[in-house]
């Protein structure tokens, strides 16, 4: 390769540092177009200025890569470890450390790695066997009498942990079950420091485990997704805090544990809740208690002062009383007076009506005179009148009846049937008919009709 502005037959020149990075970079731009790559992805960080960094790696090898900011924007797939992708990126190189890696500029899934798929695969397993089942998680207790820490000596997690249990509960017994987090072997001896923990709590009075490891990639997390770890949590008697990683972290140990914590510092925070609620309830109820006690001294202060403005003494008593006294035998003897006065008046109304009441034969005498000469008259005219309506009625009564009209020689003649006939027609030639006359009545035959002469 020919330096840039340098023959070939010039002796080589002298090249700074930054010299030689930049003709490498676009040695190396130069050479390799953009291309697709795939791998796996590992170590997935999200900067704060948007960029993202990663590495991609196979079986045999890995490259650093880095996606700025305006194509993270629009990547609509969501980068963490353990993914399978293909990359289209510029093979360059970071001139400043001299850092060979891919500038990414389109990503797409092209499968989930086999680290991940391994990861899935034992969470189903254990899941389907019950060993994440809701109802077998264990409860925090609320006061425990110690903890046991289980994470390596030199972790920085382990300063966490310790400063959020010195801050919240310092009292709190601590130990320390060392054990490597990370590498080959770890999972079993993870597993082992659970079995201990088991093991001593009786001695040691132990109530919880905290689990605790800090961040990092799939590989170095792998320790907590080994099913001798998960089944050594469900098997140890104490309730187990698993913290490991990042809030973004999930591995086996946090299905299996009784309790999840996002970070190490929460799995402190979650063992010691009990005693750090309890520093906020006493104080709770010291407040209500202080003021309970206050109001109850207030209201036997008010209860002291009503019984002393009750406390008077014996004499003032007995002028008070004597004082009480007249007052009432004034007021009744201004009501007595009031009802003798009352009754006086009402006495002389009623004395006055019965006066005005009382009946006066005497002077009433001459009226009595009058009205019974005027009764008197009355009835005679009334007795007269009512002997000519009399004589006026028999008189009228006397004209309608029968027996005189038949002593003017008028007479009644009946069929044999008994009915009175007003008519020729109504009798036949030859029957027989009966005549009362004013004194008596004889029976004849009819032997003709002589009807009345039609009217013109």
């Amino acid at each position: 390769m020919e330096i840039p502005g340098t023959p070939l037959d010039t002796p080589p020149m002298t090249l700074s540092v930054s010299d030689l990075n930049r003709y490498a970079r676009q040695a190396l731009e130069s050479r390799f177009p953009p291309l697709w790559v795939r791998g796996e992805l590992s170590n997935v960080t999200h900067a704060p200025s948007g960029h993202v960094y990663f590495t991609l790696k196979d079986a045999g090898a890995q490259v650093r890569c880095t996606l700025w900011r305006s194509r993270a924007q629009r990547l609509n797939l969501s980068l963490r470890a353990g993914m399978q992708v293909e990359l289209r990126a510029q093979v360059t190189l970071y001139e400043p450390r001299g850092d060979y890696q891919l500038s990414v500029e389109a990503v797409r899934e092209a499968g989930v790695g086999h680290l991940f798929d391994a990861f899935l695969r034992l969470r189903a397993k254990l899941e389907a066997e019950g060993l994440f089942a809701a109802d077998i998680k264990r409860a925090l207790p609320p006061y425990p009498r110690g903890a046991a820490i289980i994470t390596s000596a030199q972790a920085a997690a382990l300063k966490d942990v310790c400063a959020s249990f010195a801050r919240r509960a310092p009292h709190l017994p601590l130990l320390l079950l060392p054990t490597p987090v990370q590498g080959e072997g770890a999972g079993a001896r993870i597993a082992a420091a659970l079995d201990r923990a088991g093991r001593v709590a009786a001695e040691r009075a132990l109530d919880v485990v905290v689990l605790v490891r800090g961040g990092g990639s799939i590989e170095d997390l792998w320790a907590f997704n080994e099913e001798v770890v998960a089944r050594a949590i469900r098997r140890c008697p104490l309730p187990v805090v698993c913290g490991v990683g990042h809030e973004t972290d999930f591995t086996i140990a946090d299905f299996a544990a009784d309790l999840r914590a996002t970070t190490p510092t929460a799995a402190a925070e979650l063992a010691s809740a009990g005693f750090h609620g309890a520093s906020t309830q006493l104080a709770e109820h010291r407040r209500a208690l202080r003021h309970a006690l206050q109001r109850r001294l207030d209201t036997a202060g008010q209860r002291v002062d009503r019984v002393a403005l009750r406390l008077t003494h014996p004499r003032q008593r007995l002028a008070d009383s004597r004082t009480a006294l007249l007052a009432l035998e004034r007021r009744l003897r201004m009501a007595m007076q009031a009802r003798q006065q009352m009754l006086r008046r009402q006495h002389a109304h009623l004395a006055a009506r019965l006066g005005a009441r009382r009946p006066a034969p005497a002077r009433l005498r001459p009226a009595l005179d009058a009205l019974h000469v005027a009764l008197g008259r009355n009835a005679a005219r009334q007795l007269a009148q009512r002997h000519m309506q009399l004589d006026t009625l028999a008189a009228h009564l006397a004209h309608l009846n029968p027996e005189a009209v038949l002593s003017r020689g008028f007479s009644i003649t009946r069929d044999s049937a008994g009915r009175i006939l007003r008519n020729a027609a109504d009798t036949a030639v030859g029957s027989a008919v009966s005549v009362q006359l004013h004194h008596g009545a004889v029976d004849a035959t009819i032997t003709a009709q002589h009807s009345p002469p039609a009217a013109d």
